[in-house]
C-alpha cells in the first residue's frame, strides 16, 4: 500500500470519528437551538456514541461477510453523511438525535477501514499500515475539537455537520475509485451474517482477545479522564479559557499521536508486547505531568504529547496481534475490540466530571493514573514483555476459523 492509500484511509477514519465528537465544543449553541435544556445537552454526543457502540456488534461483522469491504466503506460513509445532513438541517431535537444516532452507527466505517488496511497489506508491513490508518482515529477525536471551535465562531453549528457530510460523499467517492479491491483469495465471500455474528461469543473466551481489550479498557478509561475532564479545570481559575483556547489543546494531542504511528513498524519487528508495556508506563508517568495543570501550562503539555502517544502505541499494538492472530475475521475481531475502547472512553468521561468537581483536578489526575496502571498490571499478569514469537509456540495466537473454532 502506498502513502497515499494510507493516508485516504487515515482520513476516512478522521473524518468518520469526527462525526461523533463534532458536538463538544458546540454542545451549548445546539442544545439552545433544538430547545434543549443544560442536562440534557449532554445526550447530543452521548446519541453518537450509543449508536457507535450498536454498530461495532452488529455493522462492522459485515467485513468479514461482504467480497469487497472497498464498496462497504463506500456505502458507510454515505449513509454517515445523510445523518450529518438530517443532524444539519434539524428543527427539532428528536430529527438531530435521529441523524446523531444514524451517523454514530455507520461511523463504525473506521474498524472496517482497519481491517482493509490490514487485509491488502504484506504481513511484513501490516502494524505499519495500521499504525498510520489509526492515527486518523485519535487526530479525528482531537481535531473536531480545534477545528469546530475554530469554525464555530465562522459558521453556526449546522455549518459543521453540512462540511463532515461534504467530505464523507467525496471520500466515498475516492474510496472507490482510488483503493484496490480488498477480494477474498478464492473470490466467494465470507461466511453469512448470522454465522458471522454468532462466532462473537467464542472471541470473549480467548486469552489473547481479553488481555487486548482488558488492557484497551483501561487504556481508554485514562485517555477519557483527560479529555473529557480537562476542559473544567482550564475554564476555572486561574486560567479562565475560553472554548476555542481549550481546544488548541487538542493539537499537542495530535502531535504525539502521530508521534506513535512509528509503533506500527516496531509491531512488524515482533516488539508489539513489549512496546505496549513500555507505553503504559509512559502513560502512568504522563500524569505526573497533567496533573501539574493549575500552576503550569507547559508541563500540561508535555504531558498531553506524552499520554496521545502511549495511548496510540498500545492502540496499534494490540490491534496488530490481534489482526495476526485472526487473518480471516479481521472486521470482526476489531469490531469486538473496539467494544472495550468504547465501554473504557465512556467510564473516563463519566467518572472524571464528578471526581475533579468533588476532589479537584488532583483527584482527576490520581484516577487517570489509577486506570493506566490497571492496564499496566493486566500486561503484566499476562505474561509482560514476551516475543509475540514465543506466544504463538505457546498457542497463545491460535488460528481461527470463520466461526471462531481453534485450527
Amino acid at each position: 500500500m502506498n502513502t497515499w492509500r494510507r493516508l485516504l484511509l487515515a482520513v476516512v477514519c478522521g473524518v468518520a470519528v469526527a462525526s461523533i465528537y463534532a458536538a463538544q465544543p458546540v454542545l451549548g449553541p445546539m442544545g439552545r437551538d433544538l430547545g434543549l435544556s443544560a442536562d440534557l445537552s449532554g445526550w447530543i454526543v452521548s446519541t453518537g456514541q450509543f449508536g457507535y457502540i450498536a454498530g461495532l456488534l452488529l455493522l462492522v461483522p459485515l467485513g468479514d461477510v461482504v467480497a469487497d469491504r472497498r464498496r462497504l466503506i463506500a456505502v458507510h460513509l454515505a449513509v454517515t453523511a445523510a445523518g450529518m445532513v438530517l443532524t444539519a438541517a434539524a428543527s427539532a431535537a428528536w430529527t438531530a438525535f435521529l441523524g446523531l444516532a444514524a451517523a454514530g452507527v455507520f461511523a463504525v466505517v473506521v474498524q472496517t477501514t482497519v481491517a482493509y488496511a490490514a487485509s491488502v497489506s504484506p504481513p511484513a508491513e501490516r502494524g505499519r499500515n495500521i499504525g498510520v490508518v489509526t492515527s486518523g482515529v485519535v487526530i479525528g477525536i482531537l481535531g473536531a475539537r480545534v477545528v469546530t471551535g475554530a469554525l464555530a465562531d465562522v459558521w453556526s453549528w449546522r455549518g459543521i455537520y453540512v462540511l463532515l457530510a461534504a467530505l464523507s460523499v467525496g471520500l466515498a467517492v475516492l474510496v472507490l475509485a482510488v483503493l484496490p479491491p480488498d477480494e477474498r483469495p478464492d473470490g466467494h465471500a465470507g461466511p453469512g451474517y448470522r454465522q458471522t455474528l454468532a462466532s462473537l461469543g467464542g472471541l470473549f473466551t480467548e486469552r489473547l482477545f481479553l488481555t487486548r481489550g482488558l488492557i484497551t479498557f483501561f487504556l481508554f478509561a485514562s485517555f477519557g479522564t483527560l479529555w473529557s475532564g480537562v476542559a473544567l479545570p482550564l475554564a476555572d481559575a486561574p486560567w479562565h479559557l475560553n472554548e476555542s483556547e481549550i481546544g488548541l489543546f487538542g493539537i499537542a494531542g495530535v502531535a504525539g499521536a502521530l508521534g506513535a504511528a512509528r509503533a506500527g513498524r516496531w509491531a512488524d519487528a515482533g516488539r508489539a508486547i513489549p512496546v505496549s508495556g513500555l507505553a503504559l508506563v509512559l502513560l502512568i508517568a504522563s500524569w505526573a505531568a497533567i496533573g501539574q495543570l493549575t500552576w503550569a501550562l507547559w508541563l500540561l503539555v508535555i504531558g498531553i504529547v506524552v499520554l496521545d502517544f502511549a495511548v496510540q502505541a498500545v492502540h496499534v499494538s494490540n490491534q496488530h496481534l490481534l489482526t495476526s492472530a485472526h487473518p480471516d475475521r479481521l472486521s470482526s475481531v476489531i469490531g469486538s475490540y473496539m467494544v472495550f475502547y468504547s465501554l473504557g472512553s465512556a467510564l473516563g468521561a463519566a467518572a472524571t466530571t464528578s471526581v475533579c468537581t468533588s476532589l479537584g483536578w488532583t483527584g482527576s489526575s490520581l484516577l487517570g493514573a489509577g486506570f493506566a496502571a490497571c492496564g499496566l498490571t493486566v500486561w503484566v499478569a499476562a505474561g509482560g514483555p514476551t516475543p509475540v514469537s514465543a506466544v504463538r509456540q505457546r498457542g497463545t495466537l491460535p488460528a481461527n476459523d470463520a466461526c471462531g473454532n481453534r485450527r
